[in-house]
């Protein structure tokens, strides 16, 4: 596949659709042996950013979905979902009556910062090999540990019982399903997700989405640089020889002031090399190299 079809698109997953099968119909976009994956899993129900991976994008999806998240929620009080979601069984929480809005703005900000969260049964969380939601549909009990989670903000921007509506910025692995189970059982009356909208993921967001019925013209143009996945990370830059030695899985002295840690490789003509590690010994050492060394 040629690099111009390597980068990231950003759809406007549907409703009703899984988020492979989202991956599945861009493919059509695209040359018939191309690599495509999504950054991320938006459940059936939820629609919005999901983004795709391309090409060379496919081995930068861990940097996308550790980027920072932001949902809007629909979420009903007053009843359970097996599911934590209105796809799942719904049973009416006995002797639940309205609540004032700020008892409920109030419940919500306790969940705001560094949180244990249980992910829902029905969730892509393995259970010992498998995927709870696959052992939850069988029946089986399913018992999941508590994983931290972050929340940066949770604002509430309707309120009109038993129905709310919220905007939740959050970290990786934050599940809104479980958010909304949590919220109803610290106002003991229930809740759950009835609708669920991704608005934006890292820097990706709605205003260059794109839906299912572009053209193929339309979604090669709309294909963003490798360089968006690694917009949290250090940008440094090397000369051409050092990026061929970089390439090969050589070390480099480093001499820059960033700290320890990842950073964002270019060489001295504002290429991509790819993603390295600067060590406690101040060395340059190659982590994801993106670019092919000339050979000899």
């Amino acid at each position: 596949m040629d690099v111009v079809d390597s980068g990231f698109l950003i759809l406007d997953k549907p409703l009703g659709m899984t988020s492979r099968g989202a991956v599945d119909c861009c493919a059509q976009w695209f040359p018939r042996r191309a690599r495509l994956g999504h950054t991320g899993t938006l459940d059936p129900l939820a629609t919005g950013i999901l983004v795709i991976a391309v090409g060379l994008g496919t081995r930068l999806t861990d940097y996308v979905q550790r980027m920072a998240k932001t949902y809007r929620a629909g979420i009903r009080l007053g009843a359970r979902s097996d599911t934590d979601d209105a796809e799942g069984t719904i049973i009416a929480q006995e002797g639940a009556a309205p609540l004032e809005r700020a008892a409920v703005d109030e419940a919500l900000q306790t969940f705001v910062g560094a949180i244990a969260q249980v992910p829902p049964a029905y969730s892509a969380v393995k259970v010992e090999g498998r995927r709870a939601y696959a052992l939850a549909r069988r029946g089986a009990e399913v018992e999941l540990t508590p994983r931290q989670v972050r929340i940066d903000a949770i604002s509430l921007l309707r309120y009109e019982y038993p129905d709310l509506d919220v905007e939740v910025r959050c970290g990786k692995g934050t599940y809104i399903r479980a958010l909304a189970r949590d919220l109803g059982e610290r106002l003991g009356c229930g809740a759950y997700v009835q609708s669920l909208r991704r608005t934006r993921v890292g820097p990706f967001d709605e205003s260059a989405a794109l839906t299912l019925d572009a053209d193929r013209e339309t979604a090669r143009r709309a294909l963003l640089d490798l360089s968006w996945a690694l917009r949290d990370l250090p940008r440094v830059a090397i000369a051409s020889a050092e990026a061929q030695r970089l390439a090969r899985g050589q070390a480099l002295p480093w001499t820059g002031i960033e700290p320890a840690g990842e950073v964002a490789v270019w060489d001295e003509h504002s290429q991509l090399i790819g993603v390295g590690r600067i060590d406690d010994e101040r060395r340059l050492c190659p982590a994801k190299m993106l670019w092919q060394p000339d050979r000899p």
